[in-house]
């Protein structure tokens, strides 16, 4: 009886000890960090991989993770011209390998810790700042954020990896306000542009008028020059075929069909400003002898100044 009851206790001593011993060790992940107490007492930091403590003696309280986090804070203030902006910040911190311990044991709350730090630089910077001034210098309010937390967090044991202001957000109807701005100035901007636009194509119109008008005169002249060599030829030829006929009755001939022609494009175009002149085809021989007599007594009047009465004579 006895002895089935040593043997008993004996087996449950070994079983006791060797769950102890390997009881005593434990693994811890990578880019984590265990800490370890003995007693409630702080012992050491156990890195990752197998690690042993004393049985019952020993214990690890926590696995402080080191990776790199991400806290978002977003907060509200006024700038110096009275807007009131939300700005939400966020915060990329870990935990420094070699500082463990003043991470774990210095903060109890590090978010609320790092939360109360931004607002502080925040408040430092944005209200010295008018709202436009504000989002362009998003990037140094970010930079003075971070450089505060690294002077504070790192005796706290965390290290601050980057700082971000990701927006600025005015109330909404400053950002109404701030839209119909831009929007009036683009316009002003596009109203100027075109007007440039419309500045030059009326340059170009002119001078393609300009063109046109010069080149539409040296047509004008080469068609009266070939219209005259036209009639020079007609009435040699006319006065071959029909004998007795004279350059007169050609020259009315000819402004007899042209009056005819003239009249077949008027009546063709819908559009002619017309002036209404006597167009009985007798008139055409008043329209020739009136050129014809005004023609001769020019020419007479010219003949008689030169000969009669020069420069140095008189006139009576």
């Amino acid at each position: 009886m006895w002895a089935a009851l040593i043997t008993l206790f004996f087996f449950a001593a070994v079983f006791f000890g060797i769950g102890t011993f390997f009881g005593g060790f434990f693994t811890v992940p990578t880019a984590k960090a265990a800490v370890v107490q003995r007693f409630g007492k702080f012992v050491r930091v156990a890195g990752a991989g197998l690690n042993f403590k004393l049985p019952w003696i020993e214990k690890v309280v926590s696995k402080v993770d080191l990776r790199v986090q991400q806290l978002d804070v977003k907060m509200e203030t006024k700038t110096k011209d009275n807007v009131f902006v939300q700005i939400p910040v966020s915060i990329q911190y870990h935990v420094l390998p070699d500082r463990v311990y003043e991470a774990y044991y210095k903060l109890s709350d590090p978010k609320e810790q790092i939360g109360s730090f931004v607002f502080n630089v925040i408040l430092g910077h944005v209200p010295k700042m008018i709202l436009d001034e504000a989002f362009e210098r998003q990037n140094d309010i970010a930079v003075a954020v971070k450089q505060e937390l690294d002077g504070v967090m790192e005796g706290f044991g965390y290290g601050i990896v980057k700082a971000l202001v990701t927006d600025i957000i005015p109330d909404p109807k400053v950002k109404s306000a701030m839209n119909d701005i831009n929007a009036a100035r683009r316009e002003q901007e596009a109203a100027n542009a075109r007007g440039e636009a419309e500045k030059i194509l009326k340059v170009k119109q002119a001078e393609a008028e300009a063109l046109s008008k010069q080149l539409q005169g040296q047509g004008i002249a080469n068609q009266r020059k070939a219209i005259i060599d036209g009639l020079r030829e007609s009435v040699e030829l006319f006065k071959q075929g029909v004998e007795g006929a004279t350059a007169k009755d050609v020259m009315i001939l000819v402004l007899l069909t042209q009056y005819f022609d003239t009249l077949k494009d008027i009546g063709s175009s819908g559009h002619s400003n017309t002036i209404l002149m006597p167009h009985s085809p007798g008139a055409l021989k008043d329209f020739y002898d009136q050129i014809r007599n005004a023609i001769v007594l020019g020419g007479a009047v010219t003949a008689a100044h030169s000969e009669g009465t020069g420069p140095s004579s008189p006139v009576a």
